[in-house]
Formats: C-alpha cells, structure tokens, sequence
C-alpha cells in the first residue's frame, strides 16, 4: 500500500492504493516502513510550486507519484552488494523513491542505523532535517561561542539547528511567533525574538551567522543584522510563483563576491554518514526531535495538511 498522486494540488489529490512493492538493486537495501516524516519539499512537490520545480519533478505531471523522503523501518532485504546491513536491523534513511509506503528501496549508503534513545517515529523526524541543520551549520562555521540567529526556530529544520549549534557551544537566539517561543525556549535558544513584536533586522544585535529558513525580509536588512564577516545561510523560505526562493538565493550568491560577508546557499544533500552523526548525537542526548502529531497512512493527506497550516512545533509523522 501507498499514497500516491496523479496530478499536482493540494492534499487532496492524495489517496492510497495498492501498487508494486519494489525490489532492491545490488546495491539497495529493501527498507519495510514504520513511520515517515512529512517535510515542505513534499508539500512543494505535491503542488509542483514554485513551477521550476517541476523541470526535475515532471511538467505537466508528477515523474514520481509518491511522496516522502524520511523513512524509518527496518530491512526487509538486501541487494547482493550490501554489506553493511542485515534482515532486521533498525535502520532510517533519505529516500529519494516515495516514502509514503509500506516498503521503500534505498542505496546502502544512504541507509544508517536508527538512533536507539527514541523510537521509530521520532527516528523518521530526523533524516531530512537533521541532515540539512547539520550542513548548514558546517556552511557557518558555527563553534564555540558563536553567535547564532535562527530565524524559522520552531520548525523541523529550525529545531535542529538549534540543538545543534547549542551542542557546538553557540549562543542561539530563536525567531518565531509568540505561541512557539516556549517551545523554542524549551529546546535550547538562549534568547527568544518575537517577531509578531519585533524586528531582528532593525535591532542592535550583529550576529555571527544567520541561519534564514523564512526569507520574509529584503537581503539587504538580513546583511544589516550580520556581522561585518558573519556567514548568512539561506535554505527554504518563500518567493514568486515561477522560482519561489531560488532568486533570492541567487542574488546572495551574486552579492556574496562583493561584499565581506559570506552569503552562502544551503543544498543539502543525502548524507548516511551524518545520518549515523545525528544518531550518535541524539544517544548522547545533545538533541531531541521533537514530533508535533501523528497520522496514520491512510490520512497522509491530512498530515500534509497540518503541515501546511503552518502552526506545526518540529516535524509531521505518518505511521505505516
């Protein structure tokens, strides 16, 4: 069984049906999925917004008609190459293959094991999220010290990055709305900026790096928050119908030869490696992910809903 989806559109052009299991390649491990984390790329691709995306997704209709990316399982099979895993062992991943599905084939080295302090619904909170929070934070040069703005802290992302550069011995100030800033304050932010009250671009702060998920103020006020040689990294946020957030990212990086500070784009990327990081980091206790709600597989379209409401506190899962 999945979720699958013909055309693009809102949640409720998603529904479940029975389709092929895959079968593994050599070099694949056959994952059986327990959980599933929902992120905005899904959200973005099940509408096909903004419409450049849809020049790798499909033009006129989705190349993939499953959703999903977060899994976490356990190994139903292997292909003849693997070696690193066997039937059974607990394990999550970034799948680039649908994971809104009770089975889902991922490359062995993008596979690593789960975290063993949290269960398997959290686990699947963590691959697409960590993973960037954890680049991106390799982007910014965050160490001891270091001064760090968050703006978007309360969300998947938002909420490891916070984790995170406290576990690396930042100072961490947090941006959100007025009904988040507990939980952003619970999770680590040493100081909370309500942006319902206030402006962290026309304060007095000057921050080390700023890590901008939103993108809800003009480059050249985020500049004026930054450090004359801090590091800006921009990952998500909104934009025009046609490349959404991909021109101002672009801009940045035009901006960024000229100027002394570093505007610096985030592509994260599928990492098994910094997978098994987040898991040793999360046995160790540095970071929690935190889970807003849980649906189960046949209202994945109400999952995705709720994530678009905008009012989630750290990821969406769905249960398989």
């Amino acid at each position: 069984m999945a979720v699958v989806q013909h055309r693009y559109g809102g949640p409720e052009t998603l529904s479940l049906a029975e389709v092929e299991a895959p079968v593994p390649a050599d070099d694949e491990v056959l994952i059986r999925v327990h959980a599933v984390a929902v992120s905005k790329g899904d959200a973005l691709v099940m509408r096909g917004t903004p419409r450049a995306v849809r020049l790798a997704f499909g033009l006129r209709r989705p190349k993939r008609q499953i959703l999903g990316r977060d899994v976490a399982g356990e190994v139903a099979s292997v292909g003849a190459r693997v070696t690193r895993f066997r039937v059974g062992d607990a394990v999550y991943a970034e799948s680039d293959q649908g994971g809104y599905a009770e089975f889902v084939a991922v490359q062995e080295r993008f596979v690593a094991r789960r975290p063993t302090t949290v269960d398997v619904i959290h686990a699947a909170a963590v691959p697409v999220s960590g993973t960037t929070a954890l680049q991106g934070l390799r982007l910014a040069g965050i160490g001891p010290g270091a001064h760090l703005l968050v703006n978007g802290a309360s969300g998947g992302v938002g909420g490891f990055v916070v984790q995170l550069a406290k576990a690396m011995g930042a100072e961490v100030t947090g941006v959100c709305s007025t009904a988040k800033a507990e939980h952003v304050r619970a999770i680590g932010a040493d100081h909370i900026v309500d942006y319902t009250r206030e402006d962290f671009t026309a304060g007095a702060a000057r921050y080390d790096a700023i890590f901008d998920l939103v993108a809800d103020h003009p480059l050249s006020r985020v500049r004026r928050a930054l450090a004359p040689r801090g590091t800006l990294v921009l990952s998500s946020g909104t934009g025009g119908a046609v490349f959404g957030p991909f021109g101002r990212i672009i801009r940045a990086s035009v901006m960024s030869v000229f100027v002394s500070q570093r505007l610096r784009p985030l592509a994260a990327t599928r990492n098994g490696d910094d997978l098994a990081e987040l898991a040793r980091r999360i046995d160790a206790g540095e970071i929690v992910p935190v889970v807003d709600e849980v649906f189960p597989l046949e209202r994945a379209a109400e999952a995705v809903a709720r994530l678009e409401s905008g009012e989630v506190r750290g990821k969406v899962v769905i249960e398989v």
